[in-house]
């Protein structure tokens, strides 16, 4: 089998300006925030990112001038309704915009999954979003009896898919422990090529791949690089592992108060290597420390 393993930064070695870049996870629970700090430090431009169900990894993107074109359904941190960095980029029109209902985002990744053009769906009759300007959405018609007028909702289909996982043997079997594993595996299926960040790299044996199939979500010929990268997700939940910090959460809220605040939090905790970022944010016995989020 291959070994797959790669650091943070070969990861962002294989991205190049205007890609386009899937980022999984929801809001504020299992974003591959590593990658996406890594990113923000690169010298990478003009990417057209598709995060659907977005969070802190579009506002930091967003903060750093890296977008071009965002494909996205919601930008949220959950307890903080609205990320303030994507909201003073939006505000300024930043950067284009695709903004889709959620079901719409999802039916948009199934059919690249799927490997086809478009998916028919009734989301968005009647509604100005598939009469938003930048975008034409076409509509069929069905070839039955009914002859219903539908949307075609076309194929969301990334260059590359940046995704966060619990466990991973060096050949890229993945294992994902949350309850919810959200759409990473569509958007891997999507996406061309895929990387992973994972808390930790282990022995294949030591997967348990028979006991542990339900939390394989795709075949590890579909996972193109992984990263060990603990802490890799913070300060979104890579639950079980830990839970969202709150306190971070506030502080990167505050740091869009002004532009002295952001140079401060991103010398701080984003322009810095990984094990510096967790010792920024207090080290493993505060992350390990932080509650079950209620919601």
């Amino acid at each position: 089998m291959l070994d797959k393993r790669m650091t943070i930064e070969d990861v962002v070695d294989h991205l190049s300006d205007g890609m386009t870049v899937g980022i999984g996870g929801w809001a504020t629970r299992r974003k591959p925030m590593a990658l996406v700090r890594a990113i923000a430090r690169s010298g990478l431009k003009d990417l057209t990112l598709v995060a659907g169900y977005g969070g802190p990894d579009v506002g930091l993107l967003a903060a750093t001038g890296k977008i071009r074109k965002l494909v996205f359904a919601f930008v949220t941190l959950d307890h903080h309704p609205l990320d303030p960095h994507f909201r003073a980029a939006r505000q300024a029109s930043a950067f284009e915009v695709l903004e889709l209902d959620e079901g719409m985002f999802h039916w948009g990744l199934r059919a690249a999954a799927m490997k086809l053009p478009f998916l028919p769906t009734r989301i968005g009759i009647g509604t100005d979003i598939i009469t938003q300007a930048g975008f034409a959405f076409k509509t069929v018609t069905s070839p039955y009896e009914d002859g219903e007028t539908l949307v075609a909702m076309p194929a969301i289909a990334p260059d590359v898919a940046l995704i966060h996982a619990h466990r991973s043997d060096p050949a890229g079997n993945l294992l994902t422990f949350s309850l919810d594993p959200f759409f990473d595996e569509l958007l891997v299926r999507a996406s061309t090529r895929s990387f992973a960040s994972v808390e930790r790299i282990v022995p294949t044996a030591e997967l348990d791949m028979r006991a542990n199939a339900r939390f394989n979500l795709v075949e590890r010929a579909m996972i193109t690089g992984v990263a060990e990268v603990p802490y890799g997700a913070h300060p979104t939940s890579a639950a079980p592992d830990y839970q969202l910090d709150p306190a971070h959460l506030a502080a990167y809220v505050d740091s869009a108060a002004s532009p002295e605040a952001w140079a401060a939090y991103r010398a701080r905790f984003v322009d810095v290597a990984q094990d510096d970022y967790v010792a920024a944010v207090g080290g493993a016995a505060t992350i390990a420390a932080s509650p079950v989020a209620i919601y």
